[in-house]
């Protein structure tokens, strides 16, 4: 299979300066390495592409020869410039060290046994239209890994402590040398003995088997505040996986979704309820029930309300999420046309449709009056 063109791996142009191939490399290597892609044998592939590219466009004189003859240089057989494990298996980039700072923000080797935050743990909360708005105490099932209470997550049996890495000596980190076709790279790494804590437990904990943390499956009541609304993430602090070396727990991040409401629909803290009334209660006025998510409330229709007509009631809507304010309430109106009526009812509107001059319609004579300009 033919090889990709180098700067296209890295996706820059070839007259791309050192400073902006060497941020294209961390931003691919970040993307494919291993460590993010467990098992993706095709992001192993790319990320071993991405390290070749960048070992050759990254210097100078291997950039030369490949702008001028491509993958074939003269003289060599198969691809001019070798292959990826070649480069000391990280395309000439300086080694793990490089790669472990890209992932840590900078930070040095010798930090890697330090404090470690644990992770987040994310989980789906779906509540009713009413929970949303006013607020509850939630059941959830939460899965964890907490510090082990028999050796305090020390992972060591009790009355025993870890003992620092002989091999790193408590560094968590160790060089490895390997002779390449460029010479001898040295490349750190962590340390295979303690795997990068920088202490090793001889006498592990039987409760955790040396782990340190335990998985725990717990009921656990969590409180969502009033006024959340569909796709928010409610926050409990400290409530995720335990931490490395000492590290604070992670927190656990709910994600609400809300299930519709038979009357009412929101738009942030504002409710809406459609409201049906009758032609009569349209035109005369008349005071109605509306439901609220409280208690119904008595409101006055004006008389000749017309269709869609919405009317706003401060303050019964949803309160904004932590505050006291509430949003509004909006009563949209819809006029309802009665059908079946009885050949009493239809004489009587009849009588009141002869004794009406078309004053009294403002839209229908608005709309005439269009139709008599348009064709005059």
């Amino acid at each position: 299979m033919a090889k990709r063109d180098y700067y296209e791996v890295l996706g820059v142009d070839k007259n791309a300066d050192d400073a902006a191939i060497k941020k294209a490399y961390r931003l691919m290597a970040k993307k494919y390495h291993p460590d993010v892609n467990p098992g993706d044998k095709d992001a192993e592939e790319k990320f071993k592409e991405v390290g070749e590219a960048y070992g050759v466009l990254s210097d100078p004189q291997k950039r030369a020869r490949y702008d001028q003859f491509g993958h074939e240089e003269p003289g060599q057989s198969g691809s001019g410039f070798g292959g990826f494990d070649g480069f000391g298996g990280f395309g000439g980039f300086g080694g793990l060290d490089d790669l472990f700072n890209m992932f840590t923000g900078g930070q040095t080797s010798a930090r890697r046994n330090g404090p470690v935050q644990g992770d987040d743990i994310r989980l789906n909360v779906s509540l009713t239209f009413e929970e949303a708005a006013k607020g509850c105490a939630k059941e959830i099932n939460l899965v964890r890994t907490e510090l082990c209470e028999e050796c305090k997550g020390t992972g060591a049996k009790a009355g025993t402590k870890p003992q620092t890495c002989s091999r790193c000596r408590g560094s968590g980190v160790e060089t490895v040398v390997a002779n390449t076709a460029f010479g001898r790279v040295q490349n750190r790494r962590a340390c295979s003995v303690c795997g990068g804590k920088g202490t090793t437990v001889t006498d592990p904990c039987q409760k955790c088997g040396g782990r340190g943390k335990v998985r725990t499956s717990r009921r656990r009541s969590v409180n969502i505040p009033a006024g959340v609304d569909e796709g928010q993430i409610v926050t409990v602090y400290g409530q995720g996986h335990a931490g490395e070396n000492g590290g604070p727990s992670g927190d656990l991040q709910l994600f609400i979704s809300i299930k519709p409401h038979k009357l009412f629909t929101r738009d942030g803290a504002d409710l809406y309820i459609e409201v049906p009334i009758s032609f009569t209660q349209a035109a005369l006025g008349a005071e109605i029930d509306v439901p609220t998510l409280d208690k119904p409330i008595k409101y006055a229709i004006p008389e000749g309300t017309q269709p869609g007509a919405q009317f706003r009631v401060k303050g019964l809507g949803i309160p904004h999420v932590r505050s006291t304010n509430k949003g509004d309430l909006y009563i949209n109106i819809r006029v309802e046309v009665p059908k079946k009526l009885t050949e009493k009812q239809k004489e009587i509107l009849r009588i009141f449709d002869e004794s009406t001059t078309g004053k009294e319609y403002e839209q229908k004579k608005s709309f005439f009056d269009r139709v008599k300009d348009a064709f005059s």
